[in-house]
């Protein structure tokens, strides 16, 4: 296995995989067992164990991969374009909306504006009660400057793959700061994992 940047809790890049246990992933997870069928939001890149992991249940998986497209609204300060943008970055709407998204760290990766307007946009793609997953950078100053790779395991831990060896300042949001930015979502839950992030449920009210 390669070596990779790891998250810290101090911050500085580590030499491996770290794999770490995500309780609120699992526990999102668990609730696609009941059978019923669900739709996810992955806004993160596709990739081929999420895509193994979810195909497991009566469930259909629409891939935003918004990694690439980040630097092009983030810092936008016309809101009217910043919607323009977003709307152009998700999958069109339609008639099934989604049980459950995805956020992995992306939410670190934008300024206030810009995640209040994704997710305004992402709201627009979801029934009420669906629950947003996503880590935040909390212990840590610094964090990679591309969002990392997160893979689900078979015990639903997420090993962290991340390649980027290059550093930035970490927003280091605090769930007051992402309820404000979110007045459509409510937090349900935040736990603070080993690694030094914060994993967070949010619903949708």
């Amino acid at each position: 296995m390669t070596a990779s940047l790891a998250r810290s809790t101090d911050g500085n890049p580590d030499t491996g995989p770290v794999r770490f246990n995500a309780p609120l992933f699992h526990a999102l997870i668990d609730r696609l067992e009941t059978g019923s069928r669900c739709v996810v939001l992955d806004l993160g890149r596709a990739r081929t164990q999420t895509v193994s992991l979810f195909s497991r249940y009566r469930c259909r998986l629409d891939v935003a991969d918004l990694v690439d497209g980040l630097d092009s609204f983030s810092s936008d300060p016309d809101p009217v374009r910043l919607q323009a943008q977003v709307e152009a970055l998700l999958p069109m709407p339609h008639a099934e909306s989604a049980d459950a998204v995805l956020c992995w760290d992306v939410l670190n990766y934008l300024d206030r504006p810009a995640l209040a307007a994704l997710m305004s946009r992402v709201a627009v793609r979801c029934r009420p009660g669906t629950l947003v997953h996503t880590l935040i950078v909390y212990s840590a100053t610094h964090m990679p400057t591309r969002p990392g790779h997160f893979v689900p395991q078979e015990d639903h831990s997420l090993l962290d793959m991340a390649l980027d060896r290059h550093v930035r300042a970490a927003p280091r949001y605090s769930p007051r700061d992402l309820t404000d930015a979110l007045p459509a979502f409510t937090l349900e839950r935040a736990m603070l994992l080993s690694n030094g992030m914060q994993e967070m449920l949010f619903r949708l009210l």
